[in-house]
């Protein structure tokens, strides 16, 4: 069997295997990500692999790159990955992204043993937008301040809502056509 046919076989399988699962994601026909936990766990992490043109002969890359990860360190990122290419190994020359993904759910625990779980925080305080020294407590601008009859004006004006009435300024069409005449009378 060619690579190619083992390919779309595999395809095939996962398609109808991930069907309705919301952890599988796939990316194109020859790469895949799957999240390993829960949503709000922190301890989730996301495998992407990506098939070479001679998959399953030759290794998929796996992949931990995805924005998902960033609260993972790299140390327990490379750990896994290096788990998962033992497993790659053992199942060479065979379909083996399925069971990638249920190695990697079923050591999950195995895996983030060692992340610890408040790195969300120490992530978030890294990341700055702005200038660093700009002060905390800047001014805020001050709106206009409208008299009691500029208010009364511009509520007489307005609807509930604080929008103008539809067609405020619209051009009286009549008038407009009654002052220009028509083509016929000239």
């Amino acid at each position: 069997m060619a690579a190619n046919e083992d390919q779309e076989m595999e395809l095939e399988a996962l398609r109808s295997i991930y069907e309705g699962d919301g952890c599988f994601r796939e990316l194109s026909p020859v790469s895949f990500q799957y999240r390993i936990g829960e949503n709000g766990d922190p301890k989730a992490f996301l495998i992407e692999v990506s098939w070479p043109e001679t998959y399953p002969q030759t290794a998929p890359v796996i992949s931990m790159d995805a924005f998902f990860n960033n609260t993972i360190s790299s140390a327990i990122k490379r750990s896994i990955l290096d788990k998962l290419m033992v497993e790659v190994e053992a199942n060479l020359g065979t379909a083996m992204t399925y069971t990638l993904f249920e190695y990697a759910k079923d050591n999950k625990e195995l895996f983030m043993e060692n992340q610890p779980v408040n790195t969300v925080t120490s992530v978030s305080n890294s990341i700055s937008i702005g200038t660093p020294d700009a002060p905390a407590n800047k001014k805020k601008d001050k709106k206009e301040q409208l008299s009691k009859t500029q208010k009364r004006k511009l509520a007489d004006k307005t609807d509930h809502k604080g929008e103008l009435p539809r067609g405020w300024n619209w051009v009286d069409v009549i008038k407009h056509l009654s002052k220009t005449g028509s083509k016929d009378d000239e």
